[in-house]
């Protein structure tokens, strides 16, 4: 792909004003889309069915300051447009908050603010779907958990975090990036007297080092490495997870894909988690009901071939809410 064009990734491009179009077949919930339950079209039936929100996080400061490659800040809008013309096989209403961008550098203002429509989301939706962004996007939605009345502080329940990544995000930096947000957390939970229980499931052992490793250690995180991601230890993995968990918040960094699925990112995997068990383990943890938020993180599309990491976000989405429970 051509770089010569200059790109600002420090502004998110503008939404498409209309992503929620596509293919239309004929009226009748046999020939509904995603983009028919968006905007209520086609008179497909939409009512009934689990309750799903969209926010996006028009943001990739984050992977800046993480040194990595740019360009997330632009994926919201393409995420719904891969989303729009996917099949809904199953009753579900969707809502779209819209997205949240960020101005200038000030990824900290931006944070707060997509934590504040997480938390709306939330404590109106039954499911919570987060487009991002870079890997940052990790911490505003800790920061819309937190504020949530459903979700938020102990009594509510104990929360898990599951990350299907290549990386733990465990980094030690002065500033939030890409690379900080689950050690954010750890801490916000220590601080709290709490203990963060964080999972990842695709770990690439030499795209973390050794400090790494020993944060992961120190904070009792659990982890699947890639080459043993096979999937009936991937779903043992996760089931483990669940035994012990009253809620479920999910995080897709697309970078847990092999590279030849998902090149759209900003650190491409040499090896990756096939794309047969990421879903089988995104359905898993859907039809568990224990589900409330799920965050698809690091989405390029500067460096996507043919809408690859697209179509494959959009699938592993489209696979969620149709494992869900309920009618």
């Amino acid at each position: 792909m051509s770089t010569d064009t200059p790109f600002d990734a420090s502004s998110p491009a503008p939404a498409d004003a209309t992503p929620w179009t596509g293919r239309d077949d004929g009226p009748g919930a046999e020939h509904r889309r995603w983009h028919h339950v968006a905007t209520g079209s086609g008179g497909a039936g939409q009512s009934g069915g689990p309750r799903v929100g969209i926010v996006g996080f028009a943001s990739d400061e984050g992977v800046r300051r993480n040194a990595g490659r740019q360009g997330a800040a632009a994926a919201p809008p393409l995420l719904r447009t891969a989303l729009a013309g996917m099949a809904a096989h199953r009753p579900f209403t969707l809502t779209d908050h819209g997205d949240v961008g960020y101005e200038g550098q000030d990824l900290e203002s931006g944070h707060d603010a997509v934590g504040r429509a997480i938390a709306t989301s939330l404590d109106g939706d039954e499911l919570t779907l987060v487009l991002g962004g870079g890997h940052e996007t990790a911490w505003g939605c800790y920061l819309g958990r937190a504020g949530s009345e459903r979700l938020g502080g102990e009594a509510m329940g104990r929360t898990a975090v599951i990350n299907l990544d290549a990386h733990f995000d465990l980094r030690q930096a002065g500033r939030p990036s890409s690379g900080t947000p689950f050690l954010q957390m750890a801490r916000a939970e220590q601080e709290a007297g709490r203990h963060l229980d964080y999972a990842v499931v695709g770990i690439a052992e030499p795209s973390n080092t050794t400090v790494l490793f020993d944060t992961a250690r120190e904070l009792g995180v659990r982890w699947l490495t890639d080459v043993d991601s096979t999937e009936e230890r991937a779903l043992a993995f996760v089931e483990e997870v669940l035994a012990v968990a009253d809620h479920v918040h999910l995080e897709i960094d697309l970078d847990v894909l092999p590279a030849d699925i998902a090149p759209g990112v900003s650190a491409p995997a040499a090896v990756g988690v096939p794309m047969r068990t990421t879903s089988a383990v995104v359905r898993h943890l859907a039809a568990s009901g224990k589900l409330r938020i799920v965050d698809v993180a690091e989405y390029n599309p500067r460096y996507d071939v043919d809408s690859r990491t697209a179509k494959a976000a959009a699938r592993l989405v489209t696979d969620i809410v149709h494992a869900l429970p309920g009618a």
